[in-house]
């Protein structure tokens, strides 16, 4: 069997097991699925085809999620960052869609070392964010989901805030998903969706539920902020290597 967006069998081999882990990771943390996933690929092709098939998978992962989340979501959060989201979806995407293969993977691993770096920085917020706030960090969040990494930047606002770990989980849950929605159909008119993604999608849908089982069942057995601070150091180095192979 062929495998799409040329892959070899190796690179094939290579992005299942980085799946795997993503999907472990989005099951018990809530957040970095995508960011780990294409970190990982784009580290052996370019990662642009691949954020679509990331994106359906984040929807249907949400799913085997959905009963464990909903009495912990914050409506009034997420309903205000995907506002801000929307705002800023179209013409970031229409923007990364035109790149290079170079220049994406630059772009990529450039954009989560930052959010990276800010996460590990310890930032806290002095005080409540209202609304207007809520939407100006779903519009940041709105542009960096043009590279797949959308959750980051809320990741790194929701950190910085007193926010419960089943609450911060939860509500990164149903944000990523809404914007996710937002950017597939832009997406497939800048060309980004093909035949291929939803190969990709019917090949990534078993070693999703089998990873998501696998965070899921482990969320209470873990540290919350111990992991999370785990899973930003490996974006930050991934990201480095990145940018170093690139520029070498």
């Amino acid at each position: 069997m062929d495998l799409p967006f040329d892959l070899s069998t190796g690179q094939g081999a290579f992005l299942a097991a980085a799946l795997f882990a993503a999907a472990v990771i989005r099951g018990f943390s809530g957040f970095g699925f995508s960011a780990i996933f294409i970190i990982l690929a784009a580290l052996i092709t370019n990662p642009l085809p691949l954020i679509p098939v990331v994106f359906s998978c984040e929807i249907a992962m949400t799913g085997f999620q959905a009963r464990d989340i909903r009495p912990h979501i914050d409506w009034r959060r997420a309903i205000a960052l995907l506002a801000g989201a929307a705002v800023a979806t179209v013409p970031a995407i229409a923007i990364m869609a035109r790149l290079g293969e170079q220049e994406a993977r630059l772009a990529i691993s450039s954009l989560i070392l930052v959010l990276s770096l800010v996460l590990l920085s310890g930032w806290q917020l002095e005080r409540p964010v209202g609304r207007n706030g809520n939407v100006g960090v779903g519009a940041i969040a709105g542009i960096a989901n043009s590279a797949g990494v959308g959750g980051l930047p809320v990741a790194a606002f929701l950190t910085a805030q007193p926010v419960p770990p089943a609450v911060f989980r939860a509500t990164m849950i149903v944000f990523l998903t809404g914007i996710d929605v937002m950017a597939l159909p832009v997406m497939a008119a800048t060309g980004l969706v093909g035949p291929e993604t939803l190969t990709g999608i019917l090949l990534a849908f078993p070693i999703l539920g089998l990873g998501i089982w696998a965070g899921s069942h482990s969320f209470k057995a873990v540290s919350q902020s111990l992991f999370r601070r785990a899973v930003v150091l490996m974006l930050t180095a991934l990201s480095l290597i990145n940018i170093a192979r690139l520029a070498l």
